[in-house]
């Protein structure tokens, strides 16, 4: 049986490099971690990656799983294993790689439950040469999911700049920092990346004219095109989830307004009329509302408004100041860069209690962005003076830092689901 959607997700993988980018260091765990084996699959040696090796650091990365290690035992098939050998797992991973004649690759993998002596998952896949690392994710998301019940997110892709001396560098990467990939390389700033819905596209800002103007840029042809280059500045895109329009932030008209657009650059139609500086919109995954960031109470609150135009309605009160808001993807919550006392903090507010959680305690993260299950939050922090990626886990117990074997990293944002 093909793993389900498994050929369309491949073909609409770019041929990254599967040179690590970044360096992981992962702390802290959750409250109650799966013992997983997962054992080297049988002719992975000829691949040229590990296919078990890239599951099981998957299921690590996530601090849900505990890897049980498997101690030299390497059954591949079901009549291989002897249950009893591995009562200190839950779950036990087992699998095959064959390379084809005509160089293509069959994958199978098993994932069976050592207590009741069951098969979970059991599934195939054939699949060009260099796929290897993309099959292994997507294993290792439907072994998240079966455990878990949410849906796992080692196939997306993630977006940031990285500054090199001079150079700035738009940059798309598979989200454990493999595949890096340039699609953009300047001299000028690069800012604010933003995924389209069907991770096709991203919406950015450059200043290569000398201001700033909102590009769109394919991710399959490479073409781009300027979708506001009004006079004055244009920053801030921000897609609505069915890809129909994004929000942008404009001062055509003298103040720093949020304005509304279609991806053609067509129907432009301004959405807040203040004489403060409103900016960094964010649609709610219904598509009614936008929260954004404004200093129209005096500090740098979040608010939030419909997108068919309204009242404001403020939303954070504690704190110096708030940027950055992202919504979660159930909408029921969002997360933000929160400000107080000097530092800067990554941290969560639910809508209805309006309850705060600070997340993170280092005093320098910014710019979150929620991975697509809505479980892990991806935002920029400080290393020995140099820009990284770190995520944490949206209970804040799971923390994970990427640090980048070259460069600055900031602005990033976590694709979607591939669908």
């Amino acid at each position: 049986m093909l793993i389900r959607n498994m050929l369309f997700v491949l073909l609409l993988s770019m041929s990254f490099s599967v040179k690590a980018a970044l360096d992981i260091e992962i702390t802290g765990a959750g409250e109650h971690q799966i013992p997983i084996s997962v054992v080297a699959f049988a002719g992975e040696d000829t691949l040229t990656q590990k296919i078990g090796t890239v599951i099981a650091n998957d299921l690590k990365r996530s601090g849900l799983f505990r890897l049980v290690d498997p101690a030299g035992k390497t059954p591949h098939e079901m009549r291989d294993v002897v249950y009893s050998e591995w009562a200190e797992a839950d779950g036990l991973v087992i699998g095959s790689a064959v390379v084809l004649a005509d160089g293509r690759i069959e994958v199978k993998f098993r994932l069976l439950d050592t207590h009741k002596q069951t098969q979970l998952l059991g599934q195939s896949v054939i699949s060009k040469g260099d796929q290897v690392r993309a099959i292994a994710h997507k294993i290792a998301d439907l072994i998240y999911e079966k455990f878990t019940g949410d849906a796992g997110v080692f196939s997306t892709r993630i977006a940031y700049i990285n500054r090199d001396n001079k150079i700035f560098r738009l940059v798309v990467a598979d989200s454990d920092g493999y595949g890096e990939q340039s699609v953009l390389t300047l001299k000028q700033p690069i800012m604010s990346p933003s995924w389209s819905p069907d991770g096709s596209h991203l919406a950015y800002v450059t200043f290569e004219q000398d201001r700033a103007i909102v590009y769109v840029q394919s991710l399959f042809t490479r073409q781009r095109f300027a979708l506001a280059s009004f006079e004055g500045s244009n920053s801030a895109p921000a897609w609505s989830p069915d890809g129909k329009q994004l929000a942008i932030v404009l001062t055509r008209d003298g103040t720093s307004s949020i304005y509304i657009v279609r991806p053609d650059g067509s129907g432009l139609r301004r959405l807040t009329y203040t004489d403060a500086i409103d900016t960094e919109p964010s649609f709610s995954p219904d598509g009614r509302f936008l929260i954004f960031a404004s200093d129209r109470g005096g500090s740098v609150q979040i608010y939030r408004m419909p997108v068919d135009g309204g009242f404001g309605e403020r939303l954070t009160f504690e704190g110096n100041n708030n940027f950055s808001p992202r919504y979660s993807p159930d909408g029921n919550s969002f997360v933000f860069m929160h400000s107080t006392g000097g530092q800067f903090y990554i941290a969560t507010q639910d809508f209805k209690t309006k309850q705060i959680q600070v997340l993170t305690n280092v005093g320098w993260e910014k710019k979150p962005s929620y991975a697509p299950n809505g479980k892990i939050i991806l935002f920029a922090t400080e290393s020995l003076g140099r820009g990284i990626l770190s995520t944490v886990s949206s209970d804040g117990m799971v923390k994970q830092k990427m640090t980048p074997q070259q460069g600055d990293i900031r602005e990033p944002m976590w694709g979607p689901f591939l669908k």
